[in-house]
C-alpha cells in the first residue's frame, strides 16, 4: 500500500475539490434538463464552487505548510485572495437566488 505523504494528501484534497465542483456542475446540467429551471442550476453551481474551493484551499495550505518556500507562500496568498473573492461572489449569488 502506498504511503500517504503530505504531497499525496494535498493532491488528494485538491482532487476531491475538483470532483466536488464537477459533481455539482453535472447536477446543475441535470436540473436544466429537467423542469427545475436555470435558477436551481445556478444555485447548485454556486454551492459546489464554494465547497470545492474550500478543498482546494486546504490542499494548497497543506502543501505550503510542508514545504515552506516563497513560491508556495505566494501561491497560497493568491489562492486565499481568489477564494475569498469567489466565495463572496457565490454567497451573494446564493442570497440573490433564494429571495
Amino acid at each position: 500500500m502506498p504511503e500517504l505523504t503530505v504531497a499525496n494528501g494535498a493532491a488528494l484534497l485538491e482532487f476531491i475539490g475538483a470532483l466536488w465542483v464537477v459533481g455539482y456542475c453535472m447536477a446543475a446540467l441535470w436540473s436544466v434538463a429537467r423542469p427545475q429551471g436555470i435558477q436551481t442550476a445556478r444555485l447548485l453551481v454556486a454551492e459546489g464552487a464554494v465547497m470545492g474551493l474550500s478543498f482546494k484551499l486546504a490542499g494548497t495550505l497543506l502543501t505550503a505548510m510542508a514545504v515552506p518556500s516563497w513560491d508556495h507562500l505566494a501561491r497560497l496568498a493568491v489562492m486565499v485572495v481568489l477564494r475569498t473573492l469567489l466565495k463572496r461572489f457565490f454567497t451573494w449569488e446564493q442570497a440573490r437566488l433564494r429571495v
